[in-house]
């Protein structure tokens, strides 16, 4: 996505930050509040598994934002299927303009160099929209609730924009034949190409802008429905309702990808021919009816609480450059810890966002450089077929991709060792059974530094690896990294914004009184959110540079489309691993960070 890729995540950019172990009440010293922070950090007691979804999702606590199921346990799981069944939704339509966006832009006649500066949109849409719309959802007062209305709109133009880019040829097409013009003239071709981008623009926006960033806003208004299944007065029901929200929501993605990437690669011209004549026609339409009938099902069955009959915290003006400066002033502010993450995100972007993009295309070019090699000169039809079947060999190595993530994150966080203090090596015999996989050393920055070096490795090989098998298996291994990549930065950020939130909490708790604490809260909650959208600024922002850097690179390499020996989607791919090296270099160089000198933490290195 941009990132996306959320992404940015790819933009953006998913947070799911563990709360504390409850409120800190009254009298609580320091050190009662530090030990119920380590216990439930994230950092310390990896979690299950977090994706680009979860990275939105903060410390926020809206007691009272949805309307409860009275039903218990049982009807708890099927109640968080409904609030993020809508992100595999989602996903699938993501999935699909990952896998085919590329190959059906080159197919219109774009240029390598021109289309890569076309995803350019989900990278500035995370960077200069997606944190102002985040604020206006928060002060929406529709009686639909905060985030309804913005996933209503936002599904809307993406069935739309979807549709209209698979079908961007017949609808030019058939607009100049009113006039009589030839379908194979410039001024026809030309408009194909100026539609298309536009319509991009608008699936990018509405995708990362109306969609994304609301639907895992649902999941962070709904925490106190899902404490509720557990002990909503207990800080484990707190904390497991969470886990088992982000559970589903990582699982909703997943299955979303790999329903997408199935689709893709299967020849689905023969068995849904009704949806369209082309490959790229049916995905788009299959993406259109899961994602309205995902968002449909989510929206009319969790009902969120009327946010008029709440009162607004921070009334101010919303206007769009009193926001951006007040939240480029926030930038100097950034804890230590969180500032070296965003720096570590910045370069590491550069290179998974080309790699995001146009993985299946350097697949597809390998597959089809034998074929062109024996007959140069193939007929457009020709050319079409070929490519398309290029396309789907290209999906199937993202398939494998998503797997080989999902499984990662299903199974990795077993093996992560604590690193908060020397204690927790002796904890873990006596915790739970599956802490007994936890290998000694093996800790979350750790492990964030191999997965640059192995993504860095897998790109550079790029250069030299030349048959579909090869390319298909160091795709499948990046995918090791990107789980990494989806999880390790969110959870060292939420950890230090605990520690900070827990400093604080502590220090007014004996003081305090109720409309006190209401302030504090709101304080915290700025807090929070003024760090999850710088992060997500810092993964947006350098997408921005590794267009452009690709664009230079097509320019330069490129070949026209049906001429053998092209390796330009190599040499993008190798510049983007150039970039992952100096993200492990400071990786390497990260250490526990001392909050303000009270939270006492070992420092330990590599």
């Amino acid at each position: 996505m941009s990132n996306k890729g959320y992404a940015s995540d790819a933009e953006s950019s998913t947070l799911v930050p563990s709360s504390l172990s409850g409120d800190i009440r009254r009298g609580h010293s320091l050190d009662t509040s530090l030990k119920q922070m380590h216990e439930e950090s994230p950092l310390l007691s990896p979690q299950t598994e977090i994706t680009e979804v979860g990275r939105l999702i903060s410390s926020r606590d809206f007691d009272q934002e949805y309307i409860i199921p009275e039903d218990g346990e049982k009807k708890s799981i099927l109640y968080m299927i409904l609030l993020t069944i809508s992100l595999g939704g989602l996903q699938l339509a993501w999935s699909v303009e990952i896998s085919n966006g590329t190959p059906y832009l080159l197919s219109l006649g774009m240029s390598k160099s021109l289309m890569a500066l076309v995803w350019i949109a989900g990278p500035l849409s995370g960077t200069l929209v997606q944190p102002y719309v985040g604020m206006l959802s928060d002060k929406c007062r529709s009686p639909w609730g905060k985030r309804t209305p913005f996933i209503i709109i936002g599904s809307a133009a993406t069935i739309v924009s979807l549709l209209a880019l698979g079908w961007v040829r017949e609808i030019v097409v058939s607009f100049f034949g009113i006039f009589g013009s030839n379908p194979e003239s410039q001024l026809v071709r030309s408009s194909v190409l100026i539609l298309a981008v536009i319509f991009v623009y608008i699936l990018d926006f509405s995708i990362n802008t109306g969609m994304m960033i609301q639907m895992t806003m649902m999941i962070v208004d709904n925490k106190s429905c899902l404490c509720s299944y557990t002990d909503k007065h207990s800080s484990s029901g707190r904390n497991q309702g969470l886990e088992t929200a982000n559970s589903m929501a990582s699982r909703a993605v997943g299955i979303g990808n790999i329903v997408g990437y199935v689709a893709g690669f299967v020849d689905m011209k023969p068995y849904l021919w009704f949806l369209g004549n082309s490959q790229f026609k049916i995905l788009c339409a299959i993406a259109c009816i899961a994602l309205a009938l995902t968002v449909l099902l989510s929206v009319s069955t969790i009902k969120e609480r009327d946010p008029r009959l709440e009162t607004q915290s921070n009334p101010g003006r919303t206007d769009f450059l009193t926001f951006f400066k007040t939240f480029y002033a926030s930038i100097r502010r950034l804890p230590p810890l969180t500032r070296k993450v965003c720096e570590i995100q910045f370069f590491a972007w550069i290179g998974y966002f080309p790699q995001l993009f146009y993985s299946s295309s350097y697949i597809g070019d390998i597959y089809v450089q034998p074929y062109l090699k024996e007959n140069p000169h193939m007929s457009l039809a020709e050319l079409d077929s070929l490519y398309e079947k290029a396309t789907r060999v290209g999906t199937l190595a993202l398939l494998f991709y998503a797997i080989t993530s999902l499984i990662t994150n299903l199974l990795l966080p077993s093996f992560i060792a604590p690193s908060y203090d020397k204690s927790s090596a002796t904890a873990i015999t006596s915790r739970s059974s599956t802490q007994i996989l936890v290998i000694r050393g093996f800790t979350l920055r750790r492990a964030w530094l191999y997965s640059h070096i192995i993504f860095s490795t897998c790109m550079f090989s790029t250069l030299i690896v030349r048959s579909v098998s090869a390319a298909t298996a160091l795709i499948s291994i990046v995918g090791i990294c990107w789980a990494l990549t989806l999880w390790a930065p969110f959870a060292i950020i939420s950890a230090e914004v605990s520690k900070r939130d827990a400093l604080r909490r502590s220090r007014i708790a004996a003081a305090r009184s109720s409309s006190q604490f209401d302030l504090a809260a709101d304080a915290n909650e700025d807090q929070a959110g003024v760090i999850l959208g710088i992060h997500n600024m810092s993964i947006a922002a350098p997408q921005i540079f590794a267009t452009v850097g690709s664009s230079i690179v097509f320019r330069f390499l490129q070949k026209p489309r049906g001429t053998p020996g092209d390796q330009s989607m190599s040499f993008v791919l190798a510049a983007g691993g150039i970039f992952t090296v100096v993200a492990a270099w400071l990786t390497s160089r990260m250490e526990n960070e001392r909050i303000e000198g009270e939270i006492i933490a070992e420092t330990w290195s590599l």
